[in-house]
């Protein structure tokens, strides 16, 4: 199996909503450029035990004491585990339902994921695969913390393209014969979050159903591909976590060789599984904005490489172009890719190599046109993919481009809850 059961450790004050809100801390990418969140959250931390003290956030990264910081982080998980901080939930799974700040719920469920499953390299054909460009330079400061640790966190979200929505969303039916492990309000104003122990019975259930998913006659049949191995689990969130594990697993491999490191517990990381089709799983589209740049120059570029149209009722991968003033509808009639976005990005990144310029990811149309006021700058406004583009893209053309698309706001990201020895 790819995605098993674990067995996981929550603190023996899981049922304390106080104390937990002072464990479990956000996924460490975020607030990257916001020092004010990360001094709010340890002075509310204090000295309780807390996620906090066993993950490095990134804002940190590039700190003349980073090196010392990551230390002291992996000293604290020899500290909690000397000091019996833990109970171990063995064997199984944990059913989570999230209520994000705007109240609506997302369901998942924690277990772990084979990283003989997964690689993160682009046109990989494994069952786990990464929707966006893994930056190799992201992994290194990662690995540094989990070379040497005891116990893991990671922020990692694996999807499932269910679109009937039975295979998480059932739990929700079955939960009352569940043992609730926790229950409480996350802090920051993050909404909240219960997590509970599936019976047996469900698990049993859980298994039967994703492995259903590896039928490969009925995946090529659904994405209409003739492949020769299916993709399962696409990745959502974290994927630089997980190709940190990946690569320690490796790494391992090399220390202790491949059959010992397969037998040990690095093999596996921890994550949380989410179908794509939860309603809570909204898709943002991303916008760029190129500096110093010359507008006419990209439009001369891309007429070059595909046939472009200018007529609003052209048909193909169309997008909104802002220059000197203006904003009018760009379609590529012949494109080679699966999404505007990845021929949009890959123009750009041609364009950039020859043409110069710097090039941003932009949330909002607003701000796009904005920036575009400057007459050095152009700008591209970009339609959110259909969410149930995603498979059927990394399908075709492998992992996506980088900001590709948003999954929600930092308030409502992963936050660290369970724990799980990888020693």
């Amino acid at each position: 199996m790819t995605f098993n059961r674990a067995d996981i450790l929550l603190p023996k004050f899981a049922d304390d909503s106080e104390k937990m809100k002072q464990w479990s801390v956000v996924a460490c990418d975020q607030y990257t450029s916001e020092p004010e969140y990360w001094n709010a959250v340890s002075e509310f931390v204090g000295e309780a035990p807390s996620t906090l003290r066993l993950t490095v956030p990134e804002i940190y990264l590039n700190d003349s004491d980073i090196e010392d910081r990551i230390k002291a982080t992996n000293s604290v998980m020899a500290d909690y585990m000397e000091a019996d901080v833990f109970t171990e939930h063995k064997n199984t799974y944990i059913y989570v339902e999230r209520t994000l700040k705007n109240g609506v719920k997302r369901l998942g469920i924690v277990g772990m994921v084979d990283l003989e499953d997964y690689d993160y390299a682009v046109g990989s054909q494994t069952k786990v695969r990464a929707t966006e460009g893994t930056v190799i330079s992201r992994i290194p400061p990662r690995l540094k913390v989990r070379s040497d640790a005891l116990v893991e966190l990671p922020h990692i979200m694996l999807l499932i393209d269910d679109e009937a929505c039975e295979i998480i969303e059932k739990n929700s039916d079955m939960k009352d014969d569940f043992t609730k492990v926790y229950d409480f309000d996350l802090m920051q104003s993050s909404g909240h979050i219960a997590g509970y122990k599936m019976s047996d019975a469900a698990c049993d259930r859980l298994d039967e159903k994703l492995a259903e998913l590896e039928n490969l006659e009925a995946f090529n049949a659904k994405y209409g591909v003739k492949k020769e191995s299916p993709l399962i689990f696409a990745m959502g969130d974290g994927n630089h976590s997980l190709a940190t594990a990946k690569t320690h697993y490796e790494n391992l491999k090399k220390e202790i060789g491949e059959e010992a490191a397969k037998a040990s517990k690095a093999r596996y990381a921890l994550c949380e599984l989410v179908n794509l089709h939860d309603k809570s799983l909204e898709f943002e589209a991303i916008h760029r904005v190129v500096f110093e740049a010359d507008g006419k120059a990209f439009l001369e570029a891309l007429e070059k490489e595909y046939a472009v149209s200018y007529d609003e009722n052209a048909e193909g991968q169309s997008f909104i172009f802002v220059y000197g003033g203006e904003q009018k509808k760009v379609t590529v009639t012949n494109p080679k890719e699966y999404l505007a976005v990845a021929t949009v990005q890959k123009a750009l990144d041609s364009f950039i190599a020859t043409g110069g310029g710097e090039v941003d990811y932009i949330h909002g149309e607003d701000v796009v046109c904005k920036l575009c006021e400057n007459p050095k700058n152009f700008g591209i406004i970009l339609e959110a993919m259909d969410k149930s583009d995603l498979y059927k893209s990394v399908i075709l053309d492998g992992a996506l481009p980088r900001k590709t698309f948003s999954m929600g706001e930092a308030c409502d990201k992963r936050f660290y809850t369970e724990v799980r020895k990888i020693k």
